[in-house]
């Protein structure tokens, strides 16, 4: 394998171990997102992207190579077969046919986990931000009621005075009752302005879970795939 190829190689390799890393399930999103959001982070931010395009063309480039690499020993050794003048040809140009597949396929996988490494993780920092604002919502949805508690309890003391009291300070009282009930009914209106957002990120965070879950279904689906390749072409080398 050459230099190139090795360098491919490896960094496939990397690619499904971060993958790994995304998906173990002890790892919190919020533990990721604090990763994400170091400084130095922010520092490379342009430059990564570049990096990140730069490596998507380099890998399609490769893999183009390779596709054509493997169309010409697949010609040349359907004619060298045919041919019995060169007897050791085939087996030369086998061998070489199955070093083009084998650089296919890392190229291939290379880019397809590129890809999926990056799409994880948006979906891990998007994860992390629904679950911090589900815990606000609920903390706010918590201060709300607890609000709501207390000012039926003074009303009901409003109440109680106004039985009790004198007419002096009827017409006050009642005003009082009257702010507090128009209160009470802006903070149910808030509240269930809260429940409404807190139900629709509740939403939303169970949609990106099913989405990773998906992505994670597909990502074992190509590792398997990926692994009978790999055992497909050491047959392919016995044999030659």
């Amino acid at each position: 394998m050459t230099l190139q190829w090795t360098a491919v190689a490896s960094f496939l390799y990397a690619e499904i171990g971060l993958i790994l890393l995304f998906c173990l399930p002890f790892i919190p999103p919020q533990r990721w997102q604090k990763i994400f959001s170091f400084n130095v982070w922010g520092k490379i931010a342009t430059f990564w992207n570049k990096a990140f395009l730069s490596i998507i063309v380099l890998l399609i480039v490769l893999f183009l190579d390779a596709v054509r690499e493997v169309r010409k020993y697949s010609s040349t050794a359907v004619i060298e077969k045919s041919s019995t003048s060169r007897p050791g040809a085939h087996e030369h140009t086998q061998m070489k046919l199955f070093r083009s597949q084998r650089n296919l396929y890392i190229s291939g996988f290379s880019l397809f986990f590129w890809l999926v490494l990056r799409r994880l993780v948006i979906l891990i920092t998007q994860l992390a931000n629904e679950l911090s604002n589900k815990g606000v919502l609920k903390n706010q949805v918590e201060s709300t009621n607890e609000d709501a508690r207390k000012l039926m309890k003074e009303n009901e003391k409003l109440k109680q005075l106004l039985k009790s009291g004198n007419k002096e300070e009827e017409h006050v009282l009642e005003a009082e009752n009257k702010k507090l009930v128009e209160d009470k009914e802006k903070l149910k209106t808030e509240l269930k302005k809260t429940k409404d957002a807190l139900l629709k990120a509740q939403n939303e965070m169970m949609a990106m879970k099913m989405q990773s879950e998906c992505l994670s279904k597909e990502y074992d689906l190509l590792l398997k795939e990926h692994s009978e390749l790999q055992d497909h072409l050491q047959k392919d080398k016995k044999s030659l």
